[in-house]
């Protein structure tokens, strides 16, 4: 699918095929030949034969009534030479079938073979036969044409001029966040089955499998009907308990000691997002092991429900180390399930490369210089001065007039600088159709039926409810209405600050869908341009009311300037840039310079005729509707410095530290006596520029994938070229032998023979795959590639 406007203009043109360059940074390398179909991926008009079509049979027995045999054959030929007309190759490819097809196959090849032998009896000139994709783009490639290139990629798409496909972008966001969250543990799961040895029964096999079939494109894009949702949902939950299996058995082996006959159990909470856990806040003491599936150290701050303010905290070194207690804040409007902790423990872990650290926590009933840190709260009011956050990074300002953010001070250059900047929840009223369309809002369709969204907030003041002080973690509670809250927290050490929001649920007492999002106001001078990224790899610059390649009409200006957001987004001018980290797929546009807005919940009240057939009005827990939680990370910083900070947040928003807890050890003294409380599976760290993007089982050997996450020209440092020593790189594993592979790791690379496509530019360098030499194991990346590996290997002790 392209956009309606773009495929008329590509069809009185012939450039319905073309050189898809989809990376700056890789060039011809990351060359495809790519071409839209006519019909979409559906049969010619009047030739589908599937039983539940009501196009004719072709009746081909002129002694039986119904003989159409000559007429079907004519008109197909017509639809067939319409068609060609807008390629440039004598070659045609139709497409027959369609979504949910093919139940009972015989319909369709019955009349495929009688079509067929009709046309070639006919037609003498026509070569009709049954085919693949390949064939086809060997035919089209022998015709030696050369070809335009097109560099930008194909969003957004409408189908009419009041019909944007932007609202997928967002719809069911705690699915979108569910997925993400899932693949964090299933990468986890992967490392831990090659670096540990695993005997259980359980696997990775399942999560694998429920993963693979969430990037079905009606799954993880929310367009499915709610039962469906559901089942995609019990997938990963399923396969997310037998990852858990694999992770708490390879941990508790990892952490036994030498000689100690105990091994630890390891288990994990999926509520701990909502302060709930059982095994912390019920135990007096307990475990808690944090693993790190990056190849690099790192810190990270761990947020753990607790029942008592007075605990102590333990290192991996057996010391005591500096945490903190929040006295948590809940919402009634907003509490779907019972059992929330009062309290939430703080502290930051420092974790090795592809390894844990381990700490131990003891509630305490004496005093002692060692408690954790009871951070001061305090009740607001807006007769208060301004809400001030800062670390040695960033200042926020938070208003008394309006309880909401102010301003930012960045320190991330050679000199501070501030920075008005506003952030605010709205609603867009959803469309239910007017007098220029009948399209509505749903699950695919985002059209708003006004132009400017709605404050959440009465008269756009949040209530700041609570301000919570401590040397770990500063935070601002506020309250924009009853089901939009949001805290703002700022870690001691962190270039970013968080906004967590909590949405839901949306109330549609007054008969109204509702698309919310949260927008960010500054001063910075945009000039029209924002980036989004492309699968949380290559930023795309998008320009407000353009399409690089054909001309925009302007019809819906909210939702036709809408683009998919996976991982991050921003805007800049020349001295500062505004960037925003999310932690599931959003959709997002900057509507007015120096704004960026997020959709983060949309709950509607109309089918918008995609083949949903149903209302995206997810019942939530209650049946009251759904409450989602999610985080935006948002800093500010001169653009020189700032690919180097949304690329290391990006790639820890990815692959998430995994926290275990375990209740195996009574004493601390019994913990360090039988626990290995750190362990880290390389000898050093990967450069900062280089992302470990698989280790995983491949039959008897690993599979390794190492990316270069840094875009060409991105950063004055990280954007060179790198080369990485495999040699000695882990450290119970001996690498024998490499053999590079190709992305998918379904050949060896020196196998693929890529085709040669003449294009209309002047970039030079080679289209194809090359077999790059691996000389001692040492592995070169260029700015955004991925290489894959089969690793032969052997252990030792």
């Amino acid at each position: 699918r392209i956009d309606h406007v773009d495929k008329s203009n590509r069809l009185s043109k012939k450039q319905m095929e073309m050189i898809w360059r989809g990376s700056h940074s890789l060039g011809k390398q990351a060359d495809i030949f790519t071409g839209v179909l006519y019909n979409r991926y559906s049969p010619p008009p009047g030739f589908c034969f599937d039983q539940g079509c009501n196009n004719p049979p072709i009746q081909d027995d002129k002694n039986l009534k119904g003989y159409n045999a000559d007429e079907r054959v004519n008109t197909f030929m017509q639809l067939v030479m319409m068609q060609a007309s807008s390629y440039r190759t004598k070659n045609v490819m139709l497409t027959m079938g369609n979504d949910f097809n093919y139940e009972n196959a015989r319909h369709w090849f019955k009349n495929l073979d009688k079509l067929i032998r009709h046309v070639k009896k006919t037609h003498k000139n026509v070569n009709i036969f049954y085919s693949t994709p390949s064939q086809y783009l060997k035919a089209v490639h022998s015709a030696n044409l050369t070809w335009e290139v097109k560099t930008d990629d194909f969003f957004p798409y409408s189908d009419c001029n009041h019909c944007y496909w932007t609202g997928y972008f967002t719809s069911r966001p705690g699915y979108k966040g569910y997925v993400r969250d899932s693949n964090s543990i299933l990468q986890v799961c992967k490392q831990l089955e090659v670096i540990s040895k695993t005997k259980g029964n359980s696997s990775s096999e399942a999560l694998t499998r429920a993963m693979g079939v969430a990037q079905h494109h009606d799954s993880v894009t929310g367009t499915a009907k709610q039962l469906v949702d559901y089942d995609y949902a019990e997938r990963l939950a399923d396969g997310r308990e037998k990852c858990k299996n694999v992770i708490g058995e390879a941990i508790g082996n990892l952490a036994k000691k030498s000689g100690s006959n105990k091994v630890a159990q390891y288990v994990y909470c999926d509520y701990r997002n909502i302060s709930i856990c059982s095994i912390t806040q019920k135990s007096k003491s307990f475990v808690i092991n944090v693993y790190n599936p990056i190849a690099r150290s790192i810190s990270s701050t761990i947020y753990l429900p607790i029942s008592a303010s007075s605990v102590v905290v333990t290192g991996p070194n057996g010391k005591p180390i500096h945490a903190q207690v929040n006295k948590n804040m809940n919402y009634k409007s907003q509490r779907q399930y019972s059992g929330q902790a009062p309290y939430t423990l703080v502290f930051e872990a420092t974790v090795p490369a592809l390894g844990y650290s381990e700490f131990y926590v003891k509630t305490s009933k004496t005093s002692s210089h060692h408690l954790a840190e009871l951070a001061k709260t305090a009740k607001f009011d807006l007769s208060n001065k301004n809400v001030i956050m800062e670390n040695k990074y960033l200042k926020l300002t938070f208003s008394n007039a309006t309880g909401r953010l102010m301003s930012i001070t960045t320190k991330l250059g050679k000199q501070s600088k501030t920075m008005d900047v506003d952030q605010d929840f709205f609603w867009y009223n959803a469309s239910v159709g007017d007098a220029d369309s009948s399209q509505a809002s749903g699950a695919y369709i985002f059209r708003p039926a006004i132009m400017n969204p709605v404050p959440v907030a009465t008269k756009s003041k949040a209530k700041i409810t609570q301000v919570t002080k401590g040397s770990v973690i500063q935070e601002v509670h506020q309250r924009f209405s009853s089901w939009v809250t949001q805290v703002v927290r700022l870690q001691a050490n962190s270039k970013f600050a968080e906004f967590e929001y909590t949405v839901g649920p949306i109330p549609t007492g007054d008969k109204l869908g509702k698309e919310v999002i949260s927008r960010f106001t500054s001063k910075i001078k945009s000039g029209g341009l924002f980036y989004t990224d492309a699968n949380g790899r290559e930023m795309q610059m998008r320009k407000r009311n353009y399409r690089p390649t054909w001309k925009l009409t302007s019809t819906e200006p909210e939702s036709q300037n809408y683009y998919p957001v996976n991982s991050r987004m921003y805007i800049k001018d020349k001295s500062m840039q505004l960037s925003v980290l999310t932690d599931r797929s959003q959709g997002g546009s900057s509507l007015k310079d120096g704004q960026m807005e997020l959709m983060v919940h949309r709950r509607l009240l109309h089918d918008d005729a995609r083949g949903v057939g149903e209302a995206l009005n997810e019942p939530g827990v209650t049946g009251n509707g759904l409450i989602i939680r999610g985080v935006h990370f948002v800093t500010l910083a001169p653009p020189s410095v700032s690919a180097k900070l949304h690329r290391e947040q990006g790639e820890v928003m990815l692959l998430r530290p995994y926290v275990s807890f375990s209740s195996s050890y009574k004493t601390s003294q019994s913990w360090m006596s039988h626990s290995k409380t750190q362990m880290s599976a390389i000898k050093k760290d990967l450069p900062e520029n280089v992302h470990l993007l698989t280790l995983q089982k491949f039959d008897h050997n690993m599979l390794l994938r190492l990316e270069h996450q840094f875009a060409a020209k991105e950063d004055s440092k990280l954007s060179k070229p790198i080369t990485v020593s495999l040699k000695n790189l882990f450290k119970q594993v001996n690498i024998t032998s490499i053999a590079e592979l190709t992305l998918s790791a379904n050949a060896e690379i020196n196998q693929v023979k890529p085709l040669h496509w003449k294009t209309h530019d002047s970039v030079t360098g080679k289209a194809n795959v090359e077999e790059l030499s691996i000389k001692n194991m040492n592995i070169k990346l260029k700015p955004m590639q991925i290489r894959t590996f089969n690793v032969t290997f052997t252990r030792h002790d």
